[in-house]
């Protein structure tokens, strides 16, 4: 737990500040350090013989993952033409939500096969295909540096950061990131157990259902793609209608007033309604951002993230501990 906390603390903290060093020097140069801080983090991983090993992978495994949102998004901001923008936000949570439902498989199989020293072994192999994947296409990274301040000095930085921290829409959008990742903390969490423990669901169906809850989350991305272009001017309506239906469905879930067969189905509708929001919540902040302070708006927005999976797992873990498991959805 100490560990996974480490890893969130650090990604937090550093995806913060690392768009303000995409803004400064383009985003192509951080994402190459980014990848290879994660082959770094692998490699220790498989050589790790203490727990300070241990933490130091999840040091470097969250400095790897900090630039994360203010690289993607800066080159996705950049280098695609604002009627595909709402496409580009589609695709891109497609890939995520597909990496984080075959991480899993990719470990459990590697560990299974080779053991876990060399699961990270391999997924350093699968980082180093992904570098060389692109150097080769490094001309479609390139985005252009934020002009610097006139005035020299550290003042004008400041005054740069101060601004950015000024905007009321930063801080609106950190605490919806943050909230919403709580709710996505608990279903990664404490789904399984509370479907076992509220229905008696066995733990290998209760799996598939988070499973299907990513699957689903997916394809509600994919849907949300065309949504958020065809109604690009009214994101935030698509956004809160997404997160009502998924709030009432996350409500019914608790109640258990349809059987476990039906709850199951809800909960996966669950991911549906929260991925068709998806895209149309990244078009509404790049509504909000200055072109200039993308890197910098995007690391403190999405560095909610993070700080919503540190948090939430220490909240509702108290209520799981008092077997408060319809709560703990609601």
């Amino acid at each position: 737990g100490m560990l996974s906390s480490l890893f969130f603390v650090i990604s937090g903290l550093g995806q913060a500040g690392a768009g303000f060093v995409v803004d400064r020097w383009g985003a192509r140069p951080v994402l190459l350090t980014s990848i290879v801080l994660y082959i770094g983090a692998c490699l220790q991983a498989y050589m790790a013989q203490s727990y300070a090993g241990l933490m130091l992978v999840a040091v470097l495994a969250g400095l790897g993952n900090a630039p994360f949102h203010p690289v993607n998004f800066t080159i996705l901001n950049q280098r695609v033409s604002t009627p595909r923008l709402g496409y580009a936000f589609s695709v891109h949570g497609v890939s995520g939500n597909l990496g984080w439902a075959l991480a899993p498989v990719f470990f459990s199989v590697c560990a299974a096969w080779w053991g876990w020293r060399h699961a990270f072994l391999a997924a350093s192999g699968m980082y180093v295909l992904i570098l060389v994947l692109l150097l080769i296409n490094r001309q479609y990274l390139v985005t252009t540096p934020a002009p610097r301040a006139t005035t020299p000095g550290v003042g004008a930085d400041s005054g740069q950061v101060l601004a950015i921290l000024r905007m009321p829409v930063v801080w609106w959008c950190f605490f919806f990131f943050l909230l919403s990742t709580v709710t996505l903390a608990v279903v990664q969490n404490f789904a399984v157990p509370i479907l076992h423990a509220m229905h008696g669901i066995s733990l290998e169906r209760a799996s598939m259902t988070l499973t299907a809850y990513m699957l689903l989350g997916a394809l509600g991305i994919l849907i949300g793609g065309f949504l958020a272009t065809r109604f690009a001017q009214a994101t935030d309506r698509v956004v809160a209608l997404c997160m009502a239906a998924a709030a009432l469905l996350m409500a019914l879930c608790a109640s258990g007033w349809l059987g476990p067969q039906a709850t199951l189905w809800l909960l996966a509708l669950t991911g549906f309604a929260v991925g068709i929001g998806g895209p149309s919540r990244d078009l509404m902040i790049k509504k909000g951002t200055p072109k200039e302070a993308t890197g910098r708006v995007y690391g403190l927005v999405y560095s909610g993230l993070d700080v919503g999976f540190a948090l939430s797992p220490l909240v509702f873990g108290v209520f799981m501990d008092q077997g408060w498991y319809g709560a703990t959805f609601v």
